[in-house]
């Protein structure tokens, strides 16, 4: 790649629409070699095969992170931004949508392209107007040629779905919204063309040629359209305005408006923009300063772009990490958010492992590379970390290949056709990782022989896809109690019924069936008649949907559930279906409410009685399961209450009723006699190693408080303990070693020993002793608390006990300051009967609780 200091750069900046991407293919055709890169793998593949028809395919090379073609003799790159061989010498560089170097994930990329990718005879930048006083502030050199918009966009208002002219595209921001619009148009016009990033190019291809070819007149999509995928759409409407950017849900800025509007029009053919009118819904709408700025291509310039090293040092993992997050020294340029890939880095950083093996040059860039892997399926840094883990792990021993049968059961797995869109959309996000490895002819031994058989499932997956897609979603039909398109004559008069076992028939013939608040049609009422029937279906199902509203807040705690499945989310059942989830709120008893997506079509009083009657401490079945936390909550806020009291209740209340006795070791020691009597009146027991409630240790107690728990931490429901265990090994995973401390069992090496039966221990160990005198504790003990001799020998080292001998077990002597106060029993020194007290869940009446 030629320097910073090679031919001048040349900007084309202008609005979409305007030729750009045309100019650069043309450029870099009349050059000897060259490359450009693209913000999408869609686009990269579209232009690639334009290209190919020019130059012929032994000229032109494709490389995206999980799709290569490299012909021996290849002059020509059409590349991912990510992708780009920047160290390679070509004539011709060019960079596409140079403004997402503002973007906060993929930014950085951008920005060291802008800055280090050069052409030996010419650079060519392109992107959006506002992108000018950035390359004016960093590229000196630059000619900045503003490219006009060929064609006049216009704003067209609202317009109904059943309205829309054709050669439409529709945007939404959602693969749930893109279904459910997607369906909407079956029913009214015949079909529609479905566009999403997630789709492998071989989908989207298929999917646009019928678009292109007038198979069907609407295409709906996500905002993937608005990067330059070129289409004849003469009017884009707006589903919604807003959409998730990784972090936040948000409004789309004006910029982001206008690429999206910006893909009406065709060369010199006009296009319109605008929202789509639902009824009975006020719909997204566009401010009149937004319809300004975007009928007149006028954005507020860029001020930044998002920075990190390119080039960072690979001469030690501490220092590899320090220059990815080292700070920019210009102006204009701010440090990147933390992508995934360092994120990981990070998190691989702490095991001591990864430290042992990461000493040298070409290792350290090995566990890069690793981390380098995109997160295809969305899981987030910490499973797509252990995967990173699992790979830079063969990387580093061994051969330095991944084990070919790994990866082989891995396409396995993927290898099949079967299931709904969203199955085969998540098998293809599976195969594009597969893919991404078998590029790596470092990683995998006969990686072009794999690179083929993951090329084939992805195709093999892209076709029954496809044919799921033209199927016009059949089995996405609860998109249609999200939108209410009305209807007019004979439909009026055609009845609609909902049965006990919730059939819903519409003059008589069964279309599907209500289960709770969610409808589920049913696939052989698909007829010529179908769309006539499913609209009188719509607007009548409101109504039973608002009844059964009412029903629910007025039901009895019977009729309600609380779903703690190990591996899901807390939810909320009535009637044996789920209606709620719980999520983090104001405190660990108070979490919020979020309905389930099959109520979001009640009315804002029906809601806020849902929520309101499902809140989870109406619907315990008995109170008293935690009302021993509720007092603790209660109590700490009291200003009555003693604070030596408040210091013990609130970390008390707050760890949700079980708490070590050194946490709160000061809290304790300022406690007066009436202070302790007081708190044991609260259900408190002040043990020799822990301060718990004996109440909260039950077993339906516990699923309540880890199910809060959950909640509040945004996590899925953990493994609850066998009812009735009184030890059980100790989890390897953090997290679930977590969930049983919380559960009430102290972690003894290996094993964990449930808190109330420790102290039960530490009294009998206390009453067996004589003063300071050696002793020997009944190794009937530790066998019926099922403890194994390392752990029973932590036990009494946490009880303050020590051997007599160092490596014997069986003689102990006293060496705390002072015992703990002695807890008077009805059957003092008897561990069995002790044990029998702990277990009236064996009782008829607390079993079937």
């Amino acid at each position: 790649m030629a320097s910073l200091s090679a031919q001048p750069v040349v900007a084309v900046l202008g609005p979409t629409n305007t030729g750009k991407t045309h100019l650069a293919i043309e450029r870099m055709c009349g050059h000897s070699s060259g490359m450009i890169g693209f913000p999408l793998r869609l686009l990269a593949r579209e232009v690639y095969d334009r290209v190919v028809a020019i130059k012929g395919k032994e000229r032109v090379a494709l490389i995206t992170g999980e799709e290569k073609i490299l012909p021996p003799n290849a002059q020509y790159y059409l590349t991912t931004a990510e992708s780009m061989p920047i160290d390679r010498d070509f004539a011709f560089v060019a960079l596409d949508e140079a403004q997402l170097g503002t973007d906060p994930e993929r930014g950085h990329v951008f920005t060291d392209r802008l800055l280090r990718a050069r052409g030996r005879e010419e650079t060519m930048i392109l992107g959006s107007d506002a992108l000018r006083p950035m390359v004016r502030a960093l590229v000196k050199d630059a000619e900045i040629i503003g490219r006009p918009r060929f064609s006049t966009l216009s704003f067209a208002g609202a317009t109904k779905l059943s309205r829309l002219p054709p050669r439409s595209a529709i945007v939404a921001f959602s693969a749930e919204e893109v279904y459910a619009v997607a369906e909407m148009l079956r029913r009214l016009r015949g079909g529609a063309a479905v566009v999403m990033g997630a789709l492998s190019p071989r989908t989207r291809n298929a999917q646009v040629a019928m678009f292109q070819a007038g198979e069907v007149d609407y295409l709906v999509a996500t905002d993937a359209i608005g990067m330059g995928l070129n289409m004849d759409v003469a009017h884009v409407a707006f589903a919604s305005l807003r959409k998730f950017d990784g972090r936040r849900t948000r409004r789309l800025t004006i910029a982001e408006m206008a690429q999206i509007a910006g893909r009406a029009g065709r060369h010199q053919r006009d296009g319109t923009f605008g929202t789509l009118a639902l009824e009975g819904s006020s719909g997204a709408r566009f401010e009149d300063e937004e319809v300004d700025a975007i009928e007149a291509h006028a954005f507020q310039p860029i001020d930044h772009l998002f920075w990190r090293e390119g080039r960072p040092t690979l001469a030690s993992l501490d220092g590899l990490i320090a220059d990815l997050e080292r700070r920019p020294d210009r102006q204009v340029l701010r440090a990147a958010p933390q992508a995934i890939d360092l994120a990981v880095l990070k998190r691989l950083a702490e095991e001591d492992w990864v430290r042992e093996r990461a000493r040298s040059k070409p290792v350290i860039a090995r566990l890069w590379a690793a981390c380098g892997l995109p997160d295809f399926r969305k899981t987030g840094p910490e499973p797509h970390g252990r995967l990173v883990a699992r790979i830079f792990r063969h990387l580093s021993e061994g051969n330095s290949f991944l084990p070919v049968s790994w990866f082989a059961d891995e396409l396995a797995r993927l290898d099949s056709v079967q299931g709904d869109v969203e199955t085969l959309a998540d098998r293809i996000a599976g195969v594009r990782t597969w893919a991404y490895i078998a590029h790596r002819s470092d990683w995998l031994p006969d990686a072009e022989s794999w690179a083929e058989r993951t090329r084939s499932l992805e195709e093999k997956l892209s076709d029954a896809l496809h044919q799921r897609l033209t199927q016009r979603f059949v089995d996405r039909r609860t998109s249609v109690l999200m939108r209410d398109l009305g209807a007019k004559g004979g439909d009026l008069l055609l009845p609609v019924k909902v049965d006990e076992d919730g059939i819903v028939t519409v003059d008589g013939e069964a279309i599907g069936r209500l289960i709770g608040f969610r409808f589920k049609a049913d696939h052989l009422a698909r007829h010529g008649d179908m769309k006539r029937l499913m609209a009188a279906a719509e607007r009548r199902l409101g109504v039973e949907l608002s009844s059964r509203a009412r029903q629910l807040a007025a039901d009895g705690d019977a009729e309600f559930s609380l779903a703690t499945d190990a591996g899901r989310p807390v939810a909320i059942f009535w009637r044996g279906d789920v209606v709620a989830r719980l999520e983090k709120g104001r405190s660990l008893l108070s979490p919020r409410i979020r309905l389930h997506r099959a109520l979001d079509t009640l009315t804002p009083v029906d809601r806020a009685a849902v929520e309101q009657r499902a809140h989870p401490r109406r619907e315990a079945p008995d109170k008293r399961e935690l009302e021993p936390h509720s007092r603790y909550s209660d109590a700490a806020r009291d200003p009555a209450c003693p604070p030596s009291l408040r210091a013990l209740l609130a970390p008390l209340a707050e760890a949700g009723g079980i708490v070590p006795r050194d946490q709160v070791a000061s809290a304790i020691e300022h406690l007066e006699r009436e202070d302790r009597s007081r708190a044991e009146r609260l259900d408190v027991k002040i043990g020799t190693i822990d301060v718990y409630s004996p109440t909260l240790l039950k077993p339906e107690p516990t699923r309540w408080r880890l199910a809060l728990f959950a909640a509040a931490e945004d996590q899925m429901m953990p493994d609850l303990p066998v009812p009735g265990a009184v030890s059980m090994p100790t989890p390897t995973d953090n997290a679930a070693c977590e969930a049983m401390t919380r559960a009430g069992y102290r972690a003894l090496g290996a094993q964990m020993l449930r808190v109330d039966l420790a102290e039960r221990l530490a009294r009998i160990a206390h009453e067996a002793r004589t003063g300071r005198k050696p002793f020997t504790p009944d190794p009937a003990l530790s066998t019926s608390l099922g403890l194994r001799p390392a752990s029973f020998t932590q036990l009494m080292l946490a009880l303050g006990f020590r051997a007599t001998q160092p490596g014997n077990s069986e003689e102990w002597t006293w060496k705390g300051k002072r015992p703990p106060r002695k807890v008077e029993s009805e059957r003092p020194g008897n561990l069995f009967g002790a044990l029998a007290d702990l277990y009236p869940s064996r009782s008829p009446r607390n079993a079937a609780r």
